[in-house]
């Protein structure tokens, strides 16, 4: 393991957010529409769509968070937005049940940002990586097979029935893994998932994706001294961390 010392000492074990963060699901859920299209000869405004299935992920989730549905992994509120997207796109009528199945597993295929795969095999080395995202682990699992993302743990909110910024995913990553808190790093392109894996008292590495909305849409690109680690990408991160 690589010697590490400053304000980093202690950690044992990184859990990463996983959409926007270690895969552009921008970039592939536009390369899904588009190959759609062409299949059946028909016209999808592909970046629109992207924007909008991803729009209705927060307040699907909150839905959940606040007792006004079910619990619902993530592969379930995906279908439910997109089922209430294709009227306003004009595809309810035209795709069949099958595609809009296949359709929705889009989320599984989502390719990683070019820094992601080589970052976390040398992270790898030096601690446990595991993810903590809102996606279900059937989803992960799929996604790290299809990517080649080395984790050592799939861990997921479907685990916890809590998603995040629940403070029941992130103390419950800790617990499995089997750490404090505090020996716990999060890594995440989201401030707000940061700072509530602070709150629990868990350490936080900012990493900076500027084109997970599309150039020159992201809404607050820059660095915040409020996290421990502000990092370009995966391998400044490796670097930051001696691994």
């Amino acid at each position: 393991m690589a010697e590490r010392s400053g304000p980093l000492d202690g950690v044992r074990a990184l859990c990463f957010d996983v959409f926007g963060t270690v895969v552009d699901w921008r970039g592939s859920l536009i390369r899904e529409f588009r190959a759609l299209a062409a299949a059946k000869g028909i016209r999808i405004d592909a970046a629109a769509l992207a924007d909008a299935w991803r729009t209705g992920y927060a307040p699907a989730m909150d839905r959940v968070r606040k007792g006004a549905l079910p619990w619902l992994h993530i592969d379930a509120l995906h279908r439910m937005i997109l089922d209430e997207l294709l009227p306003r796109f004009d595809l309810a009528s035209v795709l069949t049940e099958a595609e809009k199945i296949e359709l929705n597993r889009a989320w599984h295929r989502l390719r990683p940002w070019p820094d992601s795969r080589g970052g976390l095999r040398r992270l790898k080395k030096a601690f446990t990586i595991a993810t903590l995202s809102n996606g279900n682990v059937s989803l992960l699992n799929d996604m790290a097979k299809n990517a080649g993302l080395p984790w050592d743990l799939v861990l997921s909110a479907e685990l916890f029935q809590h998603y995040k910024p629940d403070p029941e995913t992130y103390l419950g990553a800790a617990r499995l893994i089997g750490i404090a808190p505090g020996e716990l790093l999060m890594v995440a392109a989201h401030k707000s998932d940061l700072r509530a894996a602070a709150a629990c008292g868990v350490r936080t590495a900012l990493v900076q994706r500027p084109l997970e909305y599309g150039a020159g849409r992201h809404p607050d690109p820059g660095p915040d001294p409020a996290f421990d680690l502000n990092v370009r990408d995966f391998l400044d991160l490796a670097e930051k961390l001696g691994a």
